[in-house]
């Protein structure tokens, strides 16, 4: 029987697979697309198992203490924060986030701004986008999303490096293709401090169909570690 740690091994060279030949079908097969590990109810030893053997490189966090719990346990890699971040909690991440990517409000801009400031760095950061107008779910709205960026791109500890959705399952091909065409919509816009690097969509469900859709960043929790025990 294999032990989780070949699980995970076996599960990678899957996904690894899987995208590659995604990229290849889209057409992109010169570009780089991350494969990010959510780490939601994985232990710190299968996580650093990931990184050491399978060599991912970027870490997905979706709660703010799960994370401060563990994250003094991980080995090097550079660190996402991709769940809903309330403004009170950013104070306890700003110095140890690569990049949020769950930027959903002005109101949120403002203190992730204030805090990089206090910790003198510039907060890498994408904008959510609620693709599908959900209202169970955060992000600016298609329709509001320009406006909003410009409103960004005036805080000085900001840079905006992107755009990240969470599609509902249903449907999903049409709303990952409607963010592809508002991903390059905004870069013909060339905005001055918004730069669109990364479009950041795709989970465990839909990762390949993201990246036939432009995603650059597949974030990927399930399919790698296995369904989730929560505690």
């Amino acid at each position: 029987m294999s032990t989780q740690y070949e699980v995970v091994e076996e599960n990678y060279k899957r996904i690894l697979s899987n995208v590659n030949e995604a990229r290849i079908r889209s057409g992109r097969s010169d570009e780089h697309i991350e494969i990010m590990a959510v780490t939601k109810t994985v232990a710190p030893e299968i996580i650093n198992h990931a990184v050491s053997a399978c060599g991912i490189r970027t870490l997905g966090e979706n709660r703010v203490q799960e994370y401060l719990s563990k994250k003094d346990s991980y080995l090097p890699a550079s660190v996402h924060f991709i769940g809903q971040l309330q403004t009170n909690k950013v104070k306890y991440i700003i110095d140890s986030v690569d990049m949020i990517q769950s930027l959903d409000s002005i109101k949120l801009a403002a203190e992730i701004n204030k805090h990089a400031a206090r910790v003198g760095k510039v907060q890498d950061v994408l904008a959510e986008v609620n693709i599908a107008g959900e209202e169970a779910k955060g992000g600016f709205s298609p329709d509001e999303l320009t406006e909003n960026l410009y409103r960004i791109s005036e805080f000085p500890n900001i840079r905006v490096m992107g755009l990240m959705t969470v599609p509902p399952a249903a449907g999903s091909e049409k709303f990952l293709c409607r963010m592809q065409e508002l991903y390059i919509d905004i870069s013909d816009k060339k905005i001055d401090n918004i730069n669109m690097s990364f479009l950041s969509m795709g989970m465990s469900g839909d990762y390949e169909l993201a990246v036939k859709y432009g995603s650059n960043i597949v974030r990927i929790g399930s399919a790698l570690f296995g369904a989730r025990v929560y505690r």
